[in-house]
């Protein structure tokens, strides 16, 4: 399969329309999208990536007005957290519609909804005839695409568009929370971060970042994500003892332990979470081993960063 690049909305629309599958760029990381209401190209969402087909995607929405055609009903508290982070980084799970394919959800009778802030997603997603299920663009347990170019190392040949953008603003994907339940509670940790969920809806449970489940809600619970080829090495707190002659990376806030290869050292955790994808990827592109990732303050975007940290090291146990 030939795989084109291009800066159309249109044009990467007419894919999606015919039922065929794009890859495109929003605020978060890039995502792997196809029409909610064909089976067949969802089911190509998963043979591209080769995913799982028990991890359910996350449906895209270009307005508020699109979340009928998703959704079976609006707590109050979904309400509230859409009325405030909508449109941006944050994805809520609802009861879903019948005519929501039962391969976006993996079985389930909830749906994960988002209306990403990047105006290349909103303009192509509104260009849409459907409401898009995505993924992250990248083959399943990689680290997240967030530019294209990675998008197209992962899956050139797999995918036929690429819709060219610029390189996510955020760099982690997004903050779910759970609204089927009562009280919601939050699955996946990103830019939004708990303390500011809990303003707007104080009675959000936090769930465990390492909990799995024979059948996920959400993305990024069940399976290990995220991971370079590099063996991943968690540091809390101080710097691990490392072999001069180790071929070996270091990403962090601090400054870095003498002996390493290369080294992203980051101004905050905001700029981490940026840089921390692109990074693994750029470690894997130069062959390194072992990266030493320092685990930052588990407050903020820092609970995001430590839930992707600990999730790509877990290869390391397989």
């Amino acid at each position: 399969m030939q795989t084109i690049v291009t800066q159309s909305v249109g044009v990467a629309a007419t894919w999606i329309n015919r039922g065929e599958i794009v890859a495109f760029p929003t605020e978060t990381v890039y995502g792997l999208g196809a029409d909610i209401t064909s089976d067949a190209a969802i089911e190509k969402i998963y043979a591209a990536k080769g995913r799982p087909p028990d991890n359910p995607l996350i449906v895209h929405i270009h307005s508020l007005h699109q979340l009928q055609e998703v959704a079976s009903d609006i707590p109050r508290s979904a309400e509230s957290l859409i009325h405030h982070f909508f449109p941006g980084p944050l994805t809520v799970i609802l009861n879903k519609n019948p005519e929501v394919s039962q391969l976006v959800t993996a079985g389930l009778p909830t749906a994960g909804i988002r209306l990403p802030a990047h105006p290349v997603a909103q303009e192509f997603l509104r260009r849409c005839t459907h409401p898009v299920a995505a993924p992250s663009a990248n083959i399943s347990g990689r680290p997240s695409s967030t530019d294209w170019k990675a998008v197209y190392d992962d899956l050139k040949g797999k995918i036929p568009c690429v819709l060219k953008g610029p390189q996510s603003t955020i760099g982690l994907e997004s903050t779910i929370v759970d609204c089927s339940v009562h009280p919601p509670r939050l699955l996946r940790s990103g830019a939004i971060s708990l303390e500011s969920l809990r303003n707007v809806v104080p009675q959000i449970r936090a769930g465990s970042s390492n909990e799995k489940t024979h059948s996920p809600k959400s993305p990024g619970l069940k399976y290990p994500h995220y991971s370079p080829s590099a063996q991943i090495i968690l540091c809390e707190e101080g710097y691990p003892p490392i072999e001069r002659e180790t071929n070996s990376a270091w990403i962090g806030i601090s400054q870095q332990p003498e002996g390493i290869a290369k080294t992203a050292i980051c101004k905050n955790p905001e700029e981490y979470a940026f840089r921390l994808f692109s990074f693994f990827r750029e470690c894997d592109r130069e062959g390194i081993s072992v990266i030493f990732c320092e685990m930052p303050p588990a407050d903020g975007i820092g609970l995001a960063i430590r839930d992707r940290l600990q999730r790509a090291a877990e290869r390391n146990d397989k």
